[in-house]
């Protein structure tokens, strides 16, 4: 029904942005596909189609600095659990580069192995081995869809209480989080009133979102960049670069949600 939905808006529309699921994943400037949602995007032919990853690896590196800018002084240890680096590298990078000391939670939310990361290093390693493989394994394996995205989980308490920052996607965040994050700061994306509730009543003291908040609701990555993509009007997907220009032509940069 989604393949054929597209097949239909192909060339009618100025640009598509594919929610729920990601057409692949990348470390630095290399990208693994993920093969199970090719079947979805089949028919597109004209339209450029984006997933959002281009926000994810420029606006998203800002929030680090933001945080240190903007909340430094609430940052008794600088911290950071990514709970998933691969999808969203910008934001990986950004912590690293900004020097807080990282737990990158790719196999623990990803795969369920409890095995921490501790460096990027090891992630290019492990992706290399493992995304050809996981790469084509069925998307929902990896990610929580449909029902599963409301399901919470706690676990992996002792990294989420480490941490100063909880960083990364909103599912993963919001899957396994302990029933109290006192004072934590978390930085996550596509929230929605219920999940800005949640965070609030678990003691979470500031939100940060990589894009901007309407009606209560932060916009996902992959639409805000399917719609820079029709505003710029090129027909195609934007690269890095032009995407990074665009951002601070239109003075975009993460939004900040006091909660507590």
């Amino acid at each position: 029904k989604a393949a054929q939905l597209f097949r239909e808006l192909d060339g009618v529309i100025d640009a598509f942005g594919l929610g729920g699921a990601d057409l692949g994943v990348q470390t630095d400037r290399r990208y693994y596909p993920l093969y199970s949602i090719r079947p979805i995007v089949r028919y597109v032919k004209k339209t450029p189609l984006v997933d959002g990853a281009g926000l994810k690896n420029t606006l998203e590196g800002q929030l680090a600095p933001f945080i240190d800018r903007h909340l430094g002084a609430d940052l008794a240890e600088r911290r950071a659990l990514i709970t998933s680096s691969v999808d969203r590298w910008g934001m990986a990078m950004s912590f690293h580069r900004a020097g807080y000391e990282c737990v990158f939670g790719d196999l623990m939310f990803s795969l369920g192995i409890p095995i921490p990361l501790h460096s990027l290093a090891s992630i290019r390693l492990l992706a290399t081995v493992l995304m050809p493989i996981a790469g084509r394994l069925p998307f929902e394996w990896v990610y929580p869809t449909g029902e599963k995205q409301e399901v919470r989980a706690p676990k992996w308490e002792r990294y989420y209480n480490w941490a100063s920052v909880v960083a990364g996607d909103c599912h993963y965040v919001r899957r396994h989080m302990p029933e109290k994050l006192e004072g934590k700061i978390v930085a996550t994306n596509t929230t929605t009133p219920e999940d800005v509730e949640l965070f609030r009543q678990a003691g979470v003291r500031h939100l940060v979102t990589s894009t901007p908040v309407f009606e209560g609701r932060s916009f996902g990555t992959n639409m805000l960049e399917a719609a820079l993509v029709a505003v710029a009007g090129k027909g195609r997907a934007l690269t890095h670069d032009e995407l990074a220009q665009l951002l601070d032509q239109l003075g975009m940069e993460p939004q900040l949600q006091t909660l507590n």
